[in-house]
């Protein structure tokens, strides 16, 4: 495998997150009974005519921009032709000659073999098209049914250049393509609904090489995983085939996850077999110089600007990527800090509790349990010593887990500290008279032994006192005793 030079292209689908349908008024949300989100347009009928999704175009015009891309003022849709069982139409409505968004930038950050490392993926084109239906395979009783209800949703294509030269590279790419989608709102990527998916082009060269190899391409990939895994096993296949004197065949495959390695669908296509041609249907898509502006103003803070912000509030650096690496986490970030302005404390809590159960899948960033204010309230409470740190965790796990107010669980946990001068000296008094021969070597001038009688009133006084008044308080008194 040394002996090869990886040569990786990516095509990324991500639907968009629009009430309806690109052509047609059908709803674009996710799920719902088989088939009952269709209608003649979406669905093909003979005499239909689309109209297009103004929303749509502005979403995929937004893509662009979040992907460092140039936007065509002038754009065409085009029929891109083929039969199967999942287009009812036998074409798909898509974008060939003059797309939306070209020429795009994307740098990643990613780590291989223990070397940070950072490159520039290069974005071809981002169109806009119409995606198909689903086939669901039952292969025990040997059918195929097909359920159109995600026909017609629009979809973005993101066509990579061939720049990636690995699995963790197209792995570390995708995600910060979802990242930035979300970011910029016209997507939720969400890979087990099917709302990103993504087709790898893969072919391998010799370093003395001046062309690049022949390609094959794998359809449908719908997780990190799936996509890492798939360049690996293609990876290996090539190399052996390569290695044997034989050739790669330019083809369609697909990943069966099951098995862990790709199998043959069908002959690669190339454009000229699915004859294109401009749909007479759909106008021109036209932008001035203020429908760009307008559209890019529109473009709220993007990752990068917020790990700026966050490093500037006194955020460490790492601390800060790991909070804009995930969207739902920097606003509950953001949202926390609009109640309890105090960014390093609650960044700390983000990083060391909330992450660590959420590693520990006792949290789902999708399904929270409290709010920005309640959470904020906890971390709120801890700083200004009403309740204990660890007890602060308590507080946190309950509300995570079955919600509430942080202030009622303290009281019903009694948790809340609440300062009795009278009754710390009170049980200061008490250990010092039941501890005589630790206060003795106190008095002598070992101080080591202050730890002890300290945590000796802490534990009397839970709840009473913080553990900044006991302090004081016991110093005063055993120094009394040394005077």
């Amino acid at each position: 495998m040394s002996s090869y030079i990886p040569v990786i292209g990516l095509e990324i689908h991500s639907e968009l997150l629009t009430k309806s349908k690109v052509f047609c008024t059908c709803s674009a949300e996710f799920g719902g009974d088989k088939n009952s989100r269709c209608c003649p347009v979406c669905s093909g009928m003979p005499g239909t005519l689309p109209i297009i999704n103004q929303t749509a175009v502005e979403y995929a015009v937004k893509a662009g921009y979040a992907l460092g891309c140039s936007i065509n003022k002038f754009s065409v849709f085009d029929r891109k032709n083929y039969f199967y069982p999942d287009l009812p139409k036998a074409y798909q409505i898509s974008q060939l000659n003059l797309p939306l968004c070209i020429n795009g930038l994307v740098p990643i950050e990613y780590e291989e073999d223990g070397v940070k490392k950072s490159k520039n993926i290069r974005i071809n084109r981002i169109h806009l098209e119409e995606d198909a239906g689903k086939l669901i395979h039952d292969d025990l009783n040997g059918v195929s049914l097909a359920d159109y209800n995600r026909c017609g949703i629009p979809l973005i294509e993101i066509v990579t250049e061939p720049d990636i030269g690995s699995a963790e590279e197209a792995r570390c790419f995708v995600e910060k393509i979802a990242l930035l989608l979300q970011y910029v709102g016209v997507s939720d990527c969400k890979m087990e609904q099917g709302s990103i998916r993504c087709d790898v082009n893969i072919s391998l060269m010799k370093p003395t090489d001046t062309e690049f190899g022949t390609r094959a391409e794998i359809k449908n990939l719908n997780s990190l995983k799936s996509i890492y895994r798939t360049i690996e096993f293609e990876i290996k296949r090539q190399s052996r085939l390569l290695d044997r004197g034989e050739r790669v065949v330019q083809e369609t495959r697909r990943y069966d996850d099951n098995k862990g390695e790709t199998r043959t669908m069908r002959s690669k296509e190339d454009a000229h077999d699915y004859k294109y041609f401009p749909d007479p249907d759909i106008l021109q898509v036209n932008f001035t110089d203020e429908d760009l502006a307008r559209i890019k103003g529109s473009l709220p803070e993007m990752p990068y600007q917020r790990l700026e912000r966050y490093i500037s509030a006194g955020i460490q650096e790492k601390d800060a990527k790991i909070i804009v690496n995930s969207k739902r986490l920097s606003d509950l970030f953001d949202d926390t800090l609009k109640v309890y302005n105090n960014p390093k404390s609650v960044a700390n809590f983000v990083i060391g509790e909330l992450m660590r159960r959420i590693n520990l899948g006792e949290i789902d960033l999708e399904k929270l349990n409290f709010t920005a204010g309640e959470f904020a309230k906890v971390i709120e409470m801890a700083d200004t010593e009403k309740v204990s740190k660890g007890d602060a965790k308590e507080i946190f796990r309950e509300m995570s887990e079955k919600g509430g107010s942080p202030e009622e669980i303290a009281k019903a946990r009694g948790m809340l500290i609440v300062t009795d001068t009278g009754k710390v000296l009170e049980v200061i008094d008490e250990v010092i008279a039941a501890n005589e021969k630790a206060v003795n070597q106190y008095v002598s001038g070992d101080v080591k032994v202050f730890g002890f009688l300290m945590g000796q009133c802490s534990k009397a006084l839970r709840g009473s006192a913080t553990p900044k008044v006991i302090k004081e308080e016991l110093e005063k008194k055993l120094k009394s005793l040394v005077g």
